[in-house]
């Protein structure tokens, strides 16, 4: 094994464990089973994943959802929460494996960057919101931000003192090694600092909450056991549905933008099917959904990891702490697993995004503010439908009003140019040559139809002749074929002539079989200009 990937190994696990503690108590389970869920991830992904430096596992936006699906479902049973997060994880690798054999790794580009600047903004707040209740020591926790005003308005005694002090205490700390020394784990530190003070200080006599006992070794291999019960199967595969596009656009991102830092390439339906398989072996030990984790992953990354195998290493030090050293864990005191989680929330919010979004396309700004307020008014689970329906919407808007132009000819230049851009740019006297910069499509033919005789109507001398320029146009459906024959019988009522250029060969088979090429001319359906 090379030594990157040992020091790989090793710097992640320092970091994991802490993390993934936080990050099972985000789900609301006993923070033991984050643990649970990622040692089969660092084990299965190796052996099916693509990348080198993904690390797979609980993360932040699969735990805040399944705690968001499953607590409506438990009722408060502690055994039934437990069964229904496993049960939750094995449809989450159902549906990942079904979408890898039908070849839907397209998927992951339904979540625009916009949307995801949104979406995990909006996750980071609902993270803090969840956590509240444990870095005060009051209340009961909140999923979303509407349930977190009204449980602190409805809270009385304020806060518990020694509880927020330690939480403070511990986020300071993180925040101050992020900012001095990068290279140490932070949350290791903290949680290892805290769990000393407990007996010095006699926190838990002062009210500070511990873990507690931590059962021994990882759970035997079982199916989740929680009964079938048809009322509550909709909202768990809804809930699946949602998790798995999310971890999956996630795991897709970190990754790609990975592979193209060092020259490789992931394979989209591989990861997919990778995915699968590593939710099934959380689900198999009792875990919660899983995906991939930026900060685990670009930790790898900064440490010299060389392969999947400074996962193994992670694993295996992992195991080490689950049989060793469970009483160490369960004096971790739980208000600085609650740090941990705000610590990563606020690692998820970028305020610069949105400033580059905005200088970029204000439109694109306001789609990630729009999905931000989503996230927070209506939770994650409507907010990932919201952000997909928003991403969609936006697509479609480029679809049925994309960019067109008038060219001509342009002195200095060959060929022909969009006369808008260029100063000097000038019209064919009795032409108009006009190009669509988008498929022709029941979305956008009355535009393409308005449009194309709106620069008809603007030439002087007035044109005798339109010429489609079809290098934009890929494909057409049977409604913009109507509309190409109305336009012609429209344009030869007025003396005008409609031909296109630049016409692809699957584009001229269409038109040749919706009757468009026998109307205009086969001859004028291939010109060249």
């Amino acid at each position: 094994m090379k030594q990157g990937d040992l020091l790989a190994g090793l710097t992640v696990a320092a970091y994991l464990v802490p993390q993934c503690l936080a990050y099972g108590e985000l789900a609301g389970l006993p923070p033991v089973t984050g643990l649970w869920a990622m040692v089969p991830a660092m084990v299965i992904y190796p052996l099916l994943g693509s990348s080198r430096q993904l690390s797979v596992g609980p993360e932040t936006s699969t735990a805040l959802m399944t705690a968001a699906v499953v607590a409506p479902l438990a009722a408060g049973d502690p055994e039934r929460y437990w069964a229904t997060a496993s049960l939750l994880a094995l449809l989450v690798g159902l549906l990942c494996g079904l979408g890898a054999a039908l070849r839907l790794g397209f998927l992951a580009d339904l979540l625009s960057k916009p949307i995801l600047v949104g979406y995990l903004t909006g996750v980071a707040v609902l993270m803090v919101c969840g956590q509240l209740h444990a870095l005060t020591g009051t209340g009961q926790r909140a999923d979303t931000l509407m349930e977190a005003v009204r449980e602190r308005l409805a809270t009385e005694g304020g806060v518990h003192g020694p509880t927020l002090i330690v939480a403070l205490g511990a986020l300071a700390l993180m925040l101050s090694l992020q900012r001095w020394a990068p290279g140490w784990p932070g949350p290791l530190v903290a949680v290892l600092l805290a769990t000393a003070a407990v007996p010095l200080l006699h926190l838990d006599q002062l009210g500070v909450a511990l873990i507690g006992p931590i059962p021994a070794g990882l759970p035997w291999p079982q199916l989740p056991s929680t009964p079938w019960d048809p009322s509550t199967l909709q909202p768990l595969l809804a809930g699946a549905l949602g998790i798995a596009l999310v971890g999956y656009s996630d795991t897709m991102l970190t990754g790609r933008g990975f592979a193209h830092r060092s020259g490789e390439h992931l394979e989209a339906n591989g990861e997919l099917l990778a995915l699968a398989a590593v939710n099934i072996g959380s689900a198999l030990f009792r875990g919660f959904p899983v995906s991939s984790s930026n900060t685990r992953t670009a930790l790898a990354d900064a440490a010299g990891c060389r392969s999947q195998r400074y996962a193994l290493v992670a694993a295996a030090v992992t195991l080490l702490v689950l049989l060793g050293l469970r009483p160490v864990l369960s004096l971790f005191p739980r208000p600085v697993l609650a740090a941990i989680v705000v610590y990563a929330a606020l690692r998820l919010i970028d305020p610069g995004a949105f400033v580059r979004l905005w200088r970029f396309r204000p439109s694109e700004c306001l789609l990630a503010l729009g999905t931000l307020v989503g996230v927070l008014l209506t939770g994650l689970l409507t907010g990932v439908a919201l952000a997909v329906g928003l991403s969609v919407v936006a697509l479609f808007g480029r679809l049925a009003r994309p960019h067109a132009a008038v060219m001509g000819e342009v002195p200095g230049l060959a060929g022909f140019h969009d006369v808008a851009d260029w100063e000097g740019g000038r019209t064919i006297p009795g032409l108009v040559l006009f190009r669509y910069d988008a498929p022709l499509c029941f979305a956008n033919a009355e535009d393409f139809r308005r449009r194309a005789l709106g620069a008809l109507s603007g030439a002087h001398p007035p044109a005798e002749w339109l010429v489609v320029n079809a290098e934009a146009i890929v494909e057409i459906d049977s409604t913009a074929a109507e509309m190409l024959l109305a336009l012609q019988r429209e344009l030869a009522d007025q003396g005008v002539r409609l031909a296109l250029t630049r016409v692809k060969r699957e584009l001229f088979s269409q038109l040749e079989a919706a009757g468009v090429v026998a109307r205009v001319g086969e001859e004028l359906s291939l010109i060249h200009i």
